[in-house]
């Protein structure tokens, strides 16, 4: 009578083993290649999916149309600034609500959202990292709009720069020169700099100075010029003065201020009083002084002689 005996398959090990499980799964797609049966029920059990995650995305779509325009009003009621209220809802609110969205469709055709959502944070620590210097302007820009050291439309002399903001942004300040020169300045220079907003308060006062000689009689210029103020429209005429600010070296020093309106206005205010002012004075005869140097230069050449007979006659 014969034993009866197992046979016993050969064991494989682990490296085998997903060899084989790709091999098989290779031959199973390559295979339903040729079986359009085999695509169409696959395709029937995914659209459901499919269909979950447009939903989710139109849903999205929908509640940002309705709740954006919600936002902004009451954000412009709040009297928040017009470009801060910009960056949050159509920057960052926009962007965030999207990002949400497109993870949560995608968990919906299942896709494994947790290791994309690791591997997005890994890389954002590696941008941020890399990316300090526009991360710093995109903060001194949040900075500029929530302290409002100025807005748009208003004069401004910032790191040596004198102009009218045309645009804020997230990163950068665009500000316009009176020479019509657009210059774009990043916003963490302008938080570290001293900023003069010259158009802040209304109206600009205009120093103007102007030097008289000393034989002069300043009340004298001082009518002078102040009939010749009368003339010029640009500046508000009434407020005008000319006071005495320092007795130089070559003339007695005297200040012409003016105001004016709009601050786009005071350099053309400058130059229009200064040859007012120079033509009214050369009409009245008041002279305005240039710096000189009086020299007085004494003869040395007998006192030379002298001394050179006496050292002889030693």
């Amino acid at each position: 009578m014969r034993t009866p005996y197992l046979a016993l398959a050969p064991l494989q090990s682990a490296p085998e083993a997903e060899n084989a499980e790709s091999a098989s799964d290779a031959l199973t797609f390559w295979e339903s290649l040729g079986q359009p049966s085999l695509w169409a029920s696959k395709f029937a059990d995914f659209l459901p999916n499919l269909l979950r995650a447009v939903l989710v995305l139109a849903l999205f779509w929908a509640l940002l149309r309705i709740a954006l325009p919600s936002l902004r009003r009451i954000l412009s009621r709040a009297n928040v600034d017009a470009a801060l209220a910009t960056m949050l809802v159509d920057n960052l609110l926009r962007y965030a609500v999207w990002i949400f969205a497109a993870v949560m469709a995608a968990s919906e055709i299942g896709i494994d959202v947790t290791a994309a959502v690791a591997g997005l944070g890994v890389a954002g620590l590696a941008v941020g990292l890399a990316a300090q210097d526009p991360i710093a302007n995109a903060i001194a820009g949040v900075t500029i709009l929530l302290d409002r050291p100025f807005s748009v439309g208003q004069w401004v002399t910032v790191v040596d720069v004198t102009g009218e903001v045309a645009e804020i942004k997230i990163r950068t300040t665009r500000i316009r020169t009176r020479q019509n020169k657009f210059l774009v300045i990043p916003n963490k220079q302008i938080v570290d700099s001293v900023i003069v907003n010259i158009s802040m308060r209304g109206d600009v006062r205009v120093d103007i100075p102007i030097g008289i000689a000393y034989k002069e009689k300043v009340q004298q210029a001082r009518e002078v010029i102040l009939v010749a103020m009368q003339s010029i429209d640009l500046i508000e005429r009434p407020r005008s003065e000319v006071v005495v600010v320092a007795l130089g070296s070559s003339s007695v020093d005297l200040e012409l201020r003016v105001w004016v309106r709009k601050a786009e206005d005071e350099a053309q205010a400058h130059v229009v009083c200064l040859e007012a002012a120079k033509v009214a004075l050369d009409r009245a005869g008041i002279q305005i002084p240039f710096p000189h140097l009086q020299l007085f230069v004494d003869t040395v050449e007998e006192r030379a002689v002298e001394s050179l007979q006496r050292a002889l006659g030693r």
